[in-house]
């Protein structure tokens, strides 16, 4: 692998395709080395990762790990609610205290590693700061 000059620590360029980064991501694990932790807290990314030595305080996902979170929500609560109301013929109240808390727990089940993939994408595309640093792609013949 080839080495990188102006790194503090002594890395290798990692072969990492897109798809591998978002999948390290989505794991909350580092998206270059897929070996430690991404976040301290719970939507708290580290400074450094522990393995490869990777800055991750240049990420900017702030604003759209939610909107993804919500997306995924809707679209997964939209049968069950129209379940309930058509098959079950529940009233909105209970409708609402069965849909209300479990909307809740999956947006905030999904917003974690919605925001380690748009980490790890910012990273891999080379965005807000990051450094592209993968390795070329072989020429297809």
């Amino acid at each position: 692998m080839t080495e990188i000059a102006e790194s503090p620590l002594p890395r290798t360029l990692p072969s990492t395709y897109l798809e591998a980064a978002i999948r390290g991501g989505l794991r909350c694990t580092c998206p270059r080395c897929g070996q430690a932790p991404l976040f301290r807290k719970w939507l708290k990314p580290v400074d450094f990762c522990y393995a490869c030595g990777q800055d991750w305080t240049l990420q900017r996902a702030d604003d759209f790990p939610p909107y993804i979170s919500i997306l995924i929500t809707g679209h997964l609560m939209a049968p069950l609610l129209i379940l309930l109301v058509l098959d079950f013929h529940l009233s909105i109240l209970a409708t609402s205290a069965i849909a209300l808390p479990l909307a809740a727990g999956i947006m905030l089940g999904i917003l974690q590693p919605a925001k380690g993939a748009v980490i790890a994408a910012q990273w891999w595309l080379g965005l807000v700061g990051f450094r592209k640093e993968r390795l070329p792609q072989e020429p297809k013949a």
